[in-house]
């Protein structure tokens, strides 16, 4: 595959001012032309390696500046910050996203910013979470050597055997000198997972299906092999507050378990082989459904990547209490409000079931819009069934054809069902769910003639 050409206009240009040369100047350090220097920083024309040589040499420039927009998450995360409510009357496409950042990538990261904290006025909010996130998508959703760390002990634990967690529980034993108990409900009521030092014991509740107690071995054991490599990328992490940070954390150590209880090779491997069949995966790895869903967000090693899978977890109010988006560059998920015509509504009635429907996403302009998606109820970790979600992966439909679950399935466009990212931002017209007008539309009230729907509007000024 060919390398990314880089473009660094304003990179240059920034570097050529703080020096306070002009382009003639500088193109005779760098050993070009002025009107190449010209067209370079109006982004006409990319780097070359040797004219980045040259600006290393001479201007002990560091060709990490050239990665400035990774802060922000690159184009995928300045097009989800634009897919906002407030934008929806702009119509802006990524084309138009890309040139944003390509052009004034500093502007992109300050209006990043403003955004991220609200807006001017909005004073101090508590975004812990979405900082989190943010840092997450920024690695769209892949850590490269926490993955390899976690399969090669995967490897020593000889994990694909059929008892996974009698291995992990051995390893606990004989490294840790940790024993694992489980303990009545009555015990831990209000737990599922202690570790209780002075007993050298990992106490685990009851009501842990066996999925979940793998994981929670498997997390404890990341905790404690593997903090060192986590704490390095936590302290790398662009993390204002103490609370992103432990957030962050612990999805670096979830990520980690995850990825010994399904080791990356082995599990793409399995992929390709069932068609990414759920049913087959979920028995081969000893995991619940969430698992699974949030292990395929993150198949993006380089020279073995998976399909990039979006995924969320929703509660009955359509409310998302999860979302990754991983490789997948979906709008989707941007939004405070979940359309009533998704399947995932649906999936709630169906409890067990996996409810697979095509979907086409009104005002999803900044990236794809056409998906497959896949809906499944889960209960909450060692609940009773009283605290129950539907999870959802998509993927794109061009990239689902080969997929078991999307057999039988009508993948062309105009099979989709279109949904909207809850009403207030969406525009589709003559539809029956409606229980708001798109924000920033016109109403147009005709006391003559009542609809089908609720509400007519006209198109934004």
């Amino acid at each position: 595959m060919a390398e990314k050409s880089i473009f660094a206009g304003p990179a240059l240009r920034r570097l050529r001012k703080r020096e306070g040369l002009t382009q003639a100047a500088m193109s005779t350090a760098l050993g070009i032309s002025p009107s190449y220097l010209n067209l370079i920083e109006r982004n006409q024309r990319p780097v070359s390696a040797r004219v980045l040589v040259q600006l290393i040499e001479q201007f002990d420039f560091d060709p990490r500046s050239l990665r400035e927009d990774e802060s922000i998450g690159g184009v995928d995360g300045l097009a989800r910050r634009l897919a906002d409510e407030r934008f929806s009357d702009l119509a802006i496409d990524r084309d138009e996203v890309s040139e944003f950042l390509a052009a004034a990538p500093q502007a992109a990261t300050a209006f990043a910013r403003l955004y991220d904290r609200g807006g001017p006025e909005a004073g101090p909010v508590n975004d812990s979470l979405a900082a989190a996130r943010r840092e997450i998508e920024r690695w769209q959703g892949h850590f490269a050597d926490l993955d390899h760390a976690a399969e090669a002990l995967a490897d020593e634990m000889r994990l694909s055997r059929s008892e996974i967690g009698a291995a992990l529980t051995e390893r606990l034993r004989e490294k840790h000198q940790l024993s694992v108990r489980i303990l009545p409900l009555e015990v831990m009521p209000g737990a599922v997972r202690r570790l209780d030092l002075h007993a050298r014991q990992l106490q685990l509740s009851e009501m842990l299906d066996r999925s979940s107690r793998n994981f929670h071995i498997a997390l404890q054991l990341a905790e404690l092999e593997h903090r060192k490599a986590i704490s390095s990328i936590v302290a790398g992490a662009r993390l204002a507050d103490d609370a992103a940070r432990q957030l962050f954390e612990r999805h670096l150590m979830a990520y980690v378990a995850a990825a010994m209880l399904m080791p990356y090779g082995r599990f793409l491997r399995a992929c390709d082989q069932t068609g990414y069949d759920f049913t087959t995966l979920l028995r081969r790895f000893g995991v619940s459904f969430e698992q699974l869903a949030h292990r395929l967000t993150t198949l993006q090693r380089v020279g073995q990547r998976g399909l990039p899978f979006f995924m969320a977890r929703i509660d009955r109010a359509g409310q998302f209490s999860k979302r990754f988006s991983g490789a997948s560059s979906a709008t989707i998920l941007e939004s405070d409000a979940s359309c009533p015509l998704w399947a995932v509504h649906e999936a709630f009635e169906r409890r067990g079931e996996l409810c697979v429907q095509p979907v086409v996403v009104d005002g999803a302009d900044a990236g794809p819009d056409h998906w497959l998606t896949f809906a499944r109820t889960v209960d909450a970790a060692g609940s009773t069934g009283e605290a129950r979600f539907v999870i959802v992966l998509g993927v794109e439909a061009r990239l689902a054809t080969e997929m078991q679950a999307a057999k039988g399935i009508r993948l062309e466009r105009d099979a989709a069902q279109a949904i909207g990212l809850g009403c207030a931002r969406c525009h589709i017209v003559g539809c029956r769910q409606r229980s708001l007008p798109p924000r920033g539309a016109p109403l147009q009230i005709d006391s003559t003639v009542r609809g089908l729907t609720p509400f007519e509007f006209g198109t934004s000024a």
